[in-house]
């Protein structure tokens, strides 16, 4: 043990690279690095890389949570003085050029952080504690299980306001995350809940759209976020724009405006911001969305021999006033080119500024319908759904991931069925909350359920 750190790592020569995170950038930088006489390790508090773009379809029970995540030591498998180590870096010492984990301390030559995001809840504690996100696998699972129990419950109800609350889905974000969402809902609601509860009316089921902004998708084109809102419009959808979500008590969703929602399945996805680590949280480093502020090089500000990727990385430039896209196309870009870079250094070489080429953007609406921006060509419909399936498939890592994939979007297509959906883990959730005392009929048809509120009239939805 005299030849090793407190992780276990062998004492080498080489100087050690320090990777944090093992989501697009710090994959990349890892098969950048692949046999280039440097000492390289990875430290995640997950053993596995998870392919966050198809997250919605593990939370809607098209996908398995297995078909989207790998191995991060399969990823890397094989190569020359590679190390991973399963922990959650507590904080930096860049004093001391030392990480701190819960599981040790381990010293550095060079460390990257590319901690990737998490969702962001602006402060709102209450929003935070009440609503579901959806950043990570286990995130998704609670999701996809709190919907099927909120069905489930509402077999067995006969109060109709906590019926109609618990088939209200309030998705707060008309970004990517929320669209593909609200599509995926909107056709289990179509082709599976009539199959699967026949014995209740799921067409009473709502499914709600709000953004905060004038448009869905406001980093795609105006043609792209016209067809999108049409979309999911055709679909049952409803889309409420320029609606900012205040609060949720886990009962009653209130807006600046006058349209509050009563619903029991609230999904946040209305902006990420970056995972801080302690150390490197200084206000003088830090950004717009908590991101590190980088130069061109992806080194920290003042910060000699610590770099930022993907996420977590604000580099402000020209084409770029406000930093790269949080998505995974800069980080993949940035973790190769940084690699380069070390072994530029490495070597006693200038490194090469950075320099971010947008492939484009895109998203799916559902069946056949996506949009797809290009740097010269803008689609939509069934050619840019095709396109957006390829596009995802290529970048899935490993060959049966994207096997397993296909396969179920070839079954999930020609059966309109989505057979992962599951309640392997339960989600509890205090139903109680819904209840109101029992009216007649023709008390309910002019009670706030029903949107005729007297002078509130159409100010409360909920179905």
């Amino acid at each position: 043990m005299a030849d090793t750190d407190a992780l276990n790592i062998p004492k080498s020569s080489l100087p050690r690279i320090v990777i944090v995170g093992g989501g697009f950038g710090g994959i990349a930088l890892g098969q950048a690095l692949k046999g280039k006489e440097m000492q390289v390790v990875l430290l995640d508090k997950n053993n596995y890389h998870t392919f966050q773009p198809l997250l919605y379809q593990v939370s809607t029970g098209g996908l398995e949570p297995d078909s989207i995540a790998y191995p991060l030591r399969k990823v890397l498998q094989g190569y020359p003085d590679f190390y991973f180590r399963l922990a959650e870096v507590l904080r930096v010492k860049p004093a001391s050029k030392l990480v701190c984990t819960d599981i040790g301390e381990l010293a550095y030559d060079y460390l990257v952080i590319g901690t990737g995001s998490e969702t962001n809840f602006f402060g709102n504690d209450e929003i935070e504690q009440n609503s579901m996100g959806m950043k990570t696998i286990p995130q998704s699972l609670d999701l996809r299980s709190l919907i099927l129990e909120n069905f489930e419950q509402a077999l067995l109800t006969d109060n109709l306001h906590e019926r109609d609350a618990l088939m209200n889905f309030v998705i707060v974000g008309g970004g990517p995350t929320g669209v593909e969402l609200a599509g995926a809902l909107a056709e289990i609601k179509k082709g599976i809940l009539p199959k699967d509860y026949p014995d209740l009316d799921t067409r009473k089921a709502q499914i709600n759209l709000v953004q905060s902004g004038e448009q869905v998708l406001q980093g795609m084109s105006r043609e792209a976020s016209k067809k999108a809102e049409e979309f999911l419009e055709g679909l049952g959808v409803q889309v409420w724009k320029g609606a900012r979500v205040t609060a949720y008590d886990g009962k009653t969703v209130r807006t600046k405006t006058d349209l509050v929602f009563e619903a029991a399945t609230v999904v946040w996805a209305a902006g990420v911001k970056a995972v801080s680590i302690e150390g490197l949280d200084a206000k003088d480093l830090l950004a717009s969305s908590n991101r590190i502020k980088v130069n061109e090089f992806n080194q920290v500000m003042d910060h000699d021999g610590i770099y930022a990727i993907g996420d977590a990385a604000y580099m402000q430039s020209d084409k770029a006033p406000h930093g790269h896209p949080m998505v995974a196309q800069p980080a993949l870009q940035q973790g190769k080119h940084l690699g380069e870079n070390l072994v530029r250094l490495n070597k006693g070489q200038p490194m090469k500024p950075f320099r971010y080429k947008d492939k484009g953007s895109m998203a799916t609406v559902g069946r056949n319908k996506a949009v797809v921006d290009l740097e010269h060509y803008k689609f939509q419909g069934v050619f840019a759904w095709f396109v957006w399936m390829f596009v995802h498939l290529f970048f899935l890592i490993g060959f049966r991931n994207r096997m397993v994939v296909f396969v179920n979007w070839v079954y999930n297509y020609v059966r309109f069925d989505r057979e992962a959906r599951l309640i392997i883990r339960p989600y509890k959730r205090d139903y109680k909350r819904f209840r109101r005392k029992k009216v007649s009929s023709d008390e309910t048809r002019s009670s706030p359920v029903s949107g005729r509120c007297g002078p509130h009239e159409n100010k409360f939805r909920s179905l």
